[in-house]
């Protein structure tokens, strides 16, 4: 994958972000904290809004051929860009709230949002991959899940209700995170697989990459409604 993607641009737009996060959740002030948490946003929300509004209804416009050669050169671009903006976004913007003071009583609803995030994605990553009888799958499943339900049980006696607009902002997070790492991403396996395949089915290729394109649309637009909340959240008053 990372070969298709070409080496150079798979390691940069990963280390790239990683990097900033790291940067700003030890030494950067509040403002570079907020910098990298909002150009990671506007990158992954900006690109997806694209995929989903311009690409996705031009490359229905093709014929299946024409489609996968697309996401062919696509698809491995955007498994390592992708879900590299949007754990830097998501990230960045928890431990940014947690900062500035905006996220009461963080660490129940943390252990709840890690355990509704982690076990749905895994389960749809094993679904989607055909992998559950695989122990590669099965040993990250049983560890993430006894893990964060053991986190929850731990903290949930000082369950308290936090900001809500956090609470908001953590349920819409959980619908993206869901939707991009237990849907899209496997997805995007699979058309790497396919493409791999000693003979590679273009309406397979172009039926996944379309699915997918019109799924990056509706991340964008929970993206959209996220950026309202954060606003929100912010200024305690929509800007209209």
């Amino acid at each position: 994958m990372g070969e298709r993607a070409n080496p150079a641009f798979a390691v940069a737009v990963i280390i790239l972000p990683l990097a900033a996060l790291g940067y700003a959740m030890t030494v950067a002030s509040v403002q570079q904290h907020t910098y990298v948490h909002v150009m990671a946003g506007v990158l992954w929300t900006g690109i997806d809004i694209f995929i989903g509004a311009v690409l996705g209804p031009v490359i229905g416009g093709l014929d299946e051929e024409e489609s996968s050669a697309v996401f062919q050169r696509l698809t491995p671009k955007t498994t390592f860009l992708l879900p590299s903006l949007a754990f830097v976004t998501i990230a960045g913007g928890i431990t940014l709230a947690q900062r500035i003071g905006m996220f009461p009583h963080a660490e129940s609803w943390l252990a709840l949002f890690t355990a509704v995030n982690l076990v749905p994605i895994l389960l749809l990553f094993g679904w989607r991959l055909n992998v559950w009888d695989d122990l590669r799958w099965q040993v990250p499943f049983g560890l993430a899940t006894v893990g964060s339900l053991a986190w929850v049980a731990l903290t949930i006696g000082e369950f308290e209700m936090t900001e809500p607009t956090v609470a908001v902002a953590l349920a819409i997070v959980t619908i993206l995170s869901v939707q991009g790492f237990g849907f899209l991403l496997p997805g995007e396996l699979r058309i790497y697989r396919e493409m791999r395949s000693a003979r590679p089915d273009p309406s397979v290729i172009s039926a996944i990459g379309q699915q997918n394109a019109m799924l990056g649309g509706v991340q964008g637009l929970f993206q959209l409604l996220l950026i309202l909340d954060m606003v929100y959240l912010r200024y305690g008053s929509f800007p209209f």
